[in-house]
């Protein structure tokens, strides 16, 4: 039997999947429109690799987003309807974020290439190369909406069923669920340290290539307001770009540190760290062979021992707690 929790906190848990589902649909229904766009013979210009600024949402900053470089594919093609020539670089019928089969895209479609261009016959300068959905992409959706189930109403369950069996333990029963929810966001803190180890591990077998750092700077922004209205403070964060090349394609990189990027309320931190990457230096870069897009300065992942540290302490907590009241 489910615990007795509000019906809008599962609603909060699920929405992330909700949105998915809802932008999987919106694309079949695109998709579905281009089934009957006409086609024509058409021919690839380009294909290289390029960056572009992507907007990226970043509900910490006032203006709640920022704009990140991402690699792309650019494959453009040229195809002729009535004796007039058009030009588009659009590939598939999905949304291309950035850093996603750029090089398998360009092995695909390379300069020369004979290609069919599906286009849309009310605007002609609207056209595609694939048209069709990722394959298997219902049943990915439908395993993840079933795991996201299973996950929100099978975790209320065993977090009721665990206190209860925990409460029959403690010295103080009623410090059990306290007890069980500490111990499980200590679970989960561990996990990801784990995977952040096993992260960087890989990624110190990846290939070195050098590269040169393109820009090196401080990305100063307003944090975003407080309950009560009042202005958010300015905090600061590395802003760090570099440039690459691999299998004879240049791309541009964005991680330093496997650690990520951290926000300050100080520049004196940020700048420190920032002076270790000065513009214009030769780095070495750790490259993905599977994903040349994913690239990383310092494959060390230092933050990973500091989750340790956090782990003990909410551990140490639950002991506290369960044998204290």
């Amino acid at each position: 039997m489910l615990p007795d929790i509000p019906w809008f906190v599962y609603a909060m848990l699920l929405a992330p999947v909700g949105l998915i589902v809802v932008a999987a649909i919106y694309k079949y229904l695109e998709v579905r429109a281009a089934s009957d766009w006409p086609s024509v013979p058409g021919k690839v210009v380009v294909s290289k690799p390029e960056t572009r600024d992507v907007r990226v949402i970043d509900s910490d900053r006032e203006e709640g987003h920022y704009y990140e470089e991402r690699n792309f594919a650019n494959v453009t093609y040229e195809y002729v309807i009535a004796g007039q020539t058009y030009r588009n670089n659009r590939v598939t019928i999905g949304e291309d974020r950035g850093n996603f089969e750029v090089a398998e895209t360009l092995a695909r479609y390379p300069v020369g290439t004979a290609v069919t261009v599906y286009y849309n016959p009310n605007k002609r300068g609207e056209a595609v190369l694939e048209r069709d959905m990722p394959k298997g992409m219902w049943g990915c959706i439908g395993w993840m909406v079933v795991i996201a189930v299973v996950l929100v109403f099978g975790g209320a369950i065993g977090f009721h069923k665990l206190t209860d069996f925990v409460s029959t333990k403690l010295p103080h029963p009623q410090m059990s669920a306290m007890t069980v929810a500490l111990g499980a966001f200590g679970a989960a803190i561990a996990l990801f340290a784990i995977g952040l180890h096993r992260h960087a591990a890989l990624a110190r077998t990846w290939p070195v290539v050098k590269g040169r750092i393109k820009t090196s700077g401080l990305d100063r922004f307003r944090a975003r307001a407080d309950d009560n209205g009042s202005r958010g403070q300015i905090m600061f964060r590395a802003n760090i770009s570099y440039t690459y090349r691999y299998e004879n394609a240049d791309y541009t990189g964005l991680v330093a540190s496997m650690n990520g990027q951290v926000s300050s309320t100080s520049d004196w931190g940020v700048q420190r760290y920032v002076r270790k990457y000065p513009e214009g230096a030769t780095v070495d870069v750790y490259v993905n062979p599977q994903n040349p897009t994913e690239s990383v300065l310092d494959p060390r992942a230092k933050a990973a021992w500091f989750l340790w540290v956090v782990v003990a302490v909410i551990w140490a907590l639950a002991y506290f707690v369960a044998t204290k009241g």
